[in-house]
């Protein structure tokens, strides 16, 4: 294992632990890596039954892939860390695609913020996942605002999230609390944070992790009632605005809205990359009718293409290098986005029998 990665097993559970909390757990290649292991391990160990994947920090589980390396490996010159990006991706999409299939009870401790890759680690298959929220939990797939796109499986898990709620959180980028994740689909239950050490005692001696930690949070469940949250009071509006099939046609509908969550959610995306928001709503469509490996393999071109574009640079340098918040976006306007320029980043850059990901099944 890697300094910023513990994994070791408790009675019948193992525990992966992210432990770099400086960058708030931010995913390198390294750890991917050592999670790949860890779990790969565990897959066929008689003497695992469950997972638990938390955080050594109350900040945050993972606030998604160590964005600064991509920067950093983008503008060098000769191009020589293009295939260091090109494995991070290829092995995050694997590891994505372990945990969606993982044969043993897969639980996330998703306390602090949840972003981007983080949900890659967070989104497990229906038949594993056990998504734990707190009181604490900030969850959200920004990317469009860095000029990429919601990727580790986002074609996936955000296609299938509450009605339109997927497309709405894919395209805005919106930072949701834990009813909110509970109403859309992308967490299971709520547990106060104060209680997260007695819950990780109470699933670590349990024979049956998951029966455990259902008992556990079932007294907590009305301190985040999904009937109560912001999302489900906003859903008439968000079925209305983003159940279009363009973009166009959805920033028409919100403009066209007084109300204050269409004036928000407008202000909002038109400080996104028009070609990225473009390029998401194709991707959410097609995800909605696609299985997890096909989703990532699709994923996988898409990436190439944003660091063949440029676009994703660009982003990053706006927001977390220069911190200008003033990125120039290519094209500036959505008026200028083509249907050609979206097309792009759905051609494969492999034939199948050469895609990195080819052996997802």
């Amino acid at each position: 294992m890697t300094d910023y990665v513990h994994s070791e097993i408790h009675g019948h559970t193992g525990v992966i632990t992210l432990n770099r909390p400086a960058a708030l757990n931010s995913l390198s290649l390294d750890m991917v890596r050592a999670i790949t292991a860890a779990l790969l391990n565990w897959r066929d160990n008689p003497a695992v039954s469950a997972v638990l994947v938390k955080s050594s920090s109350e900040k945050a589980y993972c606030a998604g892939g160590d964005i600064r390396f991509f920067y950093q490996k983008g503008i060098a010159t000769p191009k020589d860390g293009t295939a260091l990006i090109e494995d991070f991706f290829t092995e995050e999409y694997a590891l994505n695609h372990l945990i969606h299939h993982y044969p043993k009870p897969y639980i996330a401790l998703l306390d602090g913020v949840v972003m981007g890759g983080g949900m890659g680690i967070a989104q497990a298959g229906p038949k594993a996942r056990l998504r734990i929220v707190t009181e604490r939990t900030k969850m959200a797939m920004p990317e469009v605002g860095i000029g990429l796109f919601p990727d580790v499986g986002g074609s996936y898990f955000l296609s299938r999230a509450t009605g339109e709620t997927g497309t709405y959180l894919g395209l805005s980028g919106d930072i949701i609390g834990a009813a909110d994740a509970i109403y859309a689909d992308l967490a299971d239950v709520f547990v106060p944070a104060a209680q997260l050490p007695a819950l990780e005692a109470a699933l670590l001696n349990a024979s049956d992790a998951r029966a455990a930690v259902q008992t556990f949070t079932a007294p907590f469940a009305s301190q985040a009632n999904p009937a109560d949250s912001r999302l489900a009071g906003a859903r008439d509006a968000i079925e209305q605005h983003f159940a279009q099939d363009s973009l166009g046609a959805i920033m028409s509908s919100l403009a066209s809205d007084s109300g204050e969550f269409a004036s928000k959610t407008l202000a909002t995306m038109q400080k996104r990359s028009p070609l990225m928001m473009c390029v998401t709503l194709s991707q959410l469509r097609r995800g909605a009718a696609m299985e997890i490996g096909d989703c990532l393999r699709m994923e996988r071109t898409m990436v190439r293409r944003c660091f063949e574009h440029g676009e994703v640079i660009e982003g990053v340098r706006a927001l977390v290098i220069d911190k200008d918040h003033a990125p120039q976006w290519q094209p500036a306007s959505l008026q200028e986005v083509t249907p050609a320029m979206t097309e792009r980043f759905f051609e494969s850059a492999w034939p199948d029998y050469a895609h990195p990901l080819r052996d997802l099944t």
